[in-house]
């Protein structure tokens, strides 16, 4: 790196249920290299391990991760017979059945009442599962404090159930409690909502599976600010270590059940790429409008539509390594809920391989910081 400058450094974590052990491995193999992020915005069970990272200090982060992911994958710990094929889909069927009937182990349980037989409007009338013990389970593994004294930036996106609004729980904004992260991840029919300020709120995947976007514009709101420490922050360089749980690509399917698989992925996938063209987009009108005041007489300094066309300021340059946890022959649409720990432990190490896959590409060895813009690099 010819420039010492110090990036900043975003870690960016898509929803997915049981695919979020990717992001445990990704976290892993990024702190084995030295990497502490300074931002963790989450959605679903992005947020949750974005809470158990934020929520601790580094020497506790991958402790704290790895003992959440043990007690999720702790009712099925025998590993499956059979290593792939069709033994292997079956096993991590059956592996998923049992979620379905039994629950997880400190995330959440069925409900005694059949939604059908309870009261209308209750909790048990509008959900399948009681997220109860993951309120335990966050207050004994995330020191709240810490993450409420903001040293490490921490955002978690869910949609208002009455208005359909997407919010974002930021700690520079509120105080941020076990309530904030189980909305995230409050995927219905399954999940119930969660009440924040006397407003139900829903998994933000329903919306938005990935907070890149919302990264994004963050930075650009500061950049426009006369608070200079916050403008400045803006305008430094960024990298962001955007982990995704569901792939865009991927095969045509060959079965009714490999449909439902695809479905899921598209439906979940994050839209990087839409999200970095757009903002490379609005950069290129920024520079060329900054360009065409320059070229105009001296009268059109105070003119309006001039005025609002170079009111931005300009954004710092950003580099994002894509991470995707890409999938196995044996999974199917229930691999978001297949927990065993066979199963768990196998995202984790995916997670780690593709981070050391990256940093081993001289792509990312031999990288230049880009001085403006976006480059986005998905070398795993």
């Amino acid at each position: 790196m010819a420039d010492a400058t110090r990036e900043r450094c975003v870690l960016v974590l898509q929803g997915g249920g049981a695919l979020g052990a990717y992001q445990a491995g990704v976290f892993e193999a990024l702190a084995g290299n030295g990497y502490s992020p300074d931002w963790v915005a989450g959605i679903s069970i992005g947020a949750v391990n974005a809470a158990l990272i934020a929520g601790n200090p580094p020497e506790r982060r991958v402790r704290n991760l790895r003992a959440f992911w043990e007690q999720a994958s702790s009712r099925i710990p025998f590993p499956s017979p059979f290593a792939d094929g069709w033994g292997r889909r079956l096993f991590n069927e059956a592996a998923a059945a049992s979620v379905a009937l039994t629950g997880i182990p400190g995330f959440f349980t069925p409900r005694t009442t059949p939604p059908w037989l309870a009261l209308p409007g209750s909790p048990d009338s509008i959900s399948l599962y009681d997220t109860s013990p993951l309120r335990e389970t966050l207050l004994e593994l995330v020191d709240f404090d810490l993450i409420n004294s903001g040293k490490v930036r921490f955002s978690v996106g869910a949609v208002n159930v009455l208005n359909g609004n997407f919010a974002y729980f930021d700690n520079r904004d509120r105080l941020i409690e076990p309530e904030h992260i189980m909305a995230s991840g409050a995927l219905p029919p399954g999940f119930p909502p969660v009440m924040v300020d006397g407003e139900p709120y829903w998994d933000g995947g329903i919306v938005s599976n990935t907070p890149l976007q919302f990264v994004l514009d963050e930075r650009a709101r500061e950049a426009d600010r006369h608070d200079s420490a916050r403008a400045q922050a803006a305008r430094d360089p960024v990298l962001v270590f955007q982990v995704d749980l569901f792939s865009a690509r991927g095969m045509m399917p060959r079965s009714l059940a490999e449909s439902a698989q695809r479905e899921k992925d598209i439906r979940f996938s994050s839209r990087t790429r839409l999200n970095t063209d757009m903002q490379k987009r609005i950069e290129a009108l920024e520079a060329a409008a900054a360009r065409l005041a320059e070229k105009l007489p001296p009268e059109f300094a105070q003119d309006e539509d001039m005025a609002t066309l170079t009111a931005h300021a300009q954004d710092g340059p950003v580099t994002i390594l894509h991470l995707i946890n890409r999938g196995e022959d044996y999974e199917t649409q229930s691999k978001d809920y297949e927990f065993s720990r066979m199963t768990v432990q196998g995202h984790w190490d995916n997670g780690r391989r593709d981070v050391e896959r990256s940093f081993a590409s001289p792509r990312w060895k031999n990288r230049q910081r880009p001085q403006r813009g976006i480059v986005t690099l998905d070398l795993a």
